[in-house]
């Protein structure tokens, strides 16, 4: 199993999405992590949509014009994977994740490495209510 994780120092989970620099991905099998790589991943900055959290005319972040394409160009480095982790991230880049298979899963757990080892034993619950 190939699990993304947002990242911009390849040991804490970014508290945001789109803002994060990079992904670091794991490959898993039997629960143990056997390999790991980072990749770089486009960002809020690089897609032109450096607004501000939270100040959205329709509401929920990220089902603006055009977000689907820009959510899409930031999951195309891991359209392999099976799995994403995030501290946050907007509701429109959560739905868009989930349109290319890949569950995509919010969490408060800091640490890269804990976060999958609880993941792997089903102990990691989605946390939606961090979706803004």
């Amino acid at each position: 199993m190939k699990i993304a994780v947002v990242t911009d120092d390849g040991v804490i989970i970014s508290q945001h999405f789109g803002r994060a620099q990079q992904y670091v991905v794991l490959i898993t099998k039997d629960g143990k992590v056997e390999s790991r790589e980072m990749r770089l991943k486009k960002g809020h900055r690089q897609l032109g949509c450096d607004a501000p959290l939270h100040e959205h005319e329709c509401g929920r972040h990220g089902y603006e014009q055009g977000a689907h394409i820009k959510h899409a160009k930031m999951v195309e480095t891991i359209a392999d994977c099976q799995v994403l982790l995030a501290g946050g991230m907007g509701w429109g880049a959560y739905e868009s994740v989930k349109q290319y298979n890949i569950e995509p899963i919010v969490t408060d757990v800091e640490n890269i490495e804990e976060a999958v080892r609880l993941y792997s034993e089903d102990k990691l619950p989605n946390l939606v209510e961090r979706l803004h």
